[in-house]
């Protein structure tokens, strides 16, 4: 156990954000902070605090450099909770930058990172932040469609279910949750059904931020199994779903369109891992298969007539 805490320690000295060392961000003044306000908007004008090269702390970032940006205020959500982070772009009067990934660090700091298109942006100026608001979309569908998931998954196999982790992007969502079998198609089946009614049902969006964990928990809200929380907690609620969670959601269930399960699969003794897909991804599913049933189909009349 020492030997691996020693090696853990020894990884995180070379940890890398963009390819820089850790040291590049450690040596951030340690009273320089960001608050996220993308809960209310996807856009707002802040004021850059600090920004990085790949190897420094820079007061300017040009044409062509890559580096991190730091500000005030950002409506840019950092990799967290299983969900990815927003992309989106940061401009100026002359300048554009283009925001890759946005990471939370230590001290309530929030990184952006990417390059800039064009001009310089430079410590102190004001700029916008604007979030891609399609791909924002794309992804809080697949996050709220993971507590409609976990609810239906607690209705058909039992209570036991509790999540293990989780991954949403704007492409797909994973889900890990204690289960002791492989789920079978007709429950995967009955899983659908029950979410695809939370769905028709457009439950709106309940949220209570800086709720005292006492009243989330006696609300009935779920926590991830192994995650520490504060004293206070953002509980967001659709229906009878009612989780802590951090992450961005849309305003109402049947935004999600559907939601279609393509994997199921063992990650570890009495883990299990769903993988699924909404909205226009679960749509594009439906048609693949189709497609296969069409083609199935059409070989089978090929083969007969031979």
């Amino acid at each position: 156990m020492n030997e691996q805490k020693e090696k853990a320690r020894n990884a995180r000295k070379t940890t890398n954000y963009m390819g820089a060392d850790v040291t590049v961000y450690e040596s951030i003044d340690p009273s320089v902070t960001s608050t996220f306000v993308g809960y209310d908007t996807q856009e707002c004008d802040s004021k850059i605090t600090v920004m990085t090269t790949d190897t420094e702390l820079t007061e300017a970032l040009t044409d062509g450099q890559a580096g991190t940006i730091f500000v005030d205020e950002t409506p840019f959500y950092a990799t967290g909770g299983g969900q990815h982070a927003d992309s989106g772009v940061i401009t100026c009067k002359d300048g554009e930058f283009v925001v890759e990934d946005v990471v939370k660090m230590l001290g309530g700091k929030i990184g952006h990172i990417g390059h800039v298109t064009k001009g310089m942006f430079k410590v102190g100026d004001t700029v916008t932040l604007s979030v891609n608001k399609a791909q924002r979309a794309d992804t809080a569908k697949g996050h709220s469609a993971t507590h409609l998931l976990q609810k239906s998954l607690r209705t058909v196999l039992g209570n036991h279910v509790e999540q293990s982790g989780s991954y949403v992007d704007k492409d797909r969502l994973r889900f890990d949750f204690s289960h002791f079998q492989k789920v079978t198609d007709e429950e995967i089946r009955k899983v659908e059904i029950l979410v695809g009614e939370k769905i028709r049902a457009n439950f709106p969006l309940e949220e209570h931020r800086n709720m005292p964990i006492a009243e989330a928990k006696a609300l009935g809200a779920m926590a991830l199994f192994g995650e520490k929380y504060g004293d206070e907690v953002r509980v967001v609620k659709y229906g009878s779903s009612v989780e802590l969670c951090g992450g961005t959601h849309i305003p109402a269930t049947g935004m999600i369109g559907s939601l279609r399960v393509i994997g199921e699969s063992s990650i570890a003794a009495g883990v299990r891992r769903i993988e699924a897909v909404t909205a226009e991804g679960a749509e594009q599913f439906v048609y693949a298969q189709q497609d296969l049933c069409l083609l199935y189909t059409s070989d089978a009349a090929d083969d007969g007539e031979r």
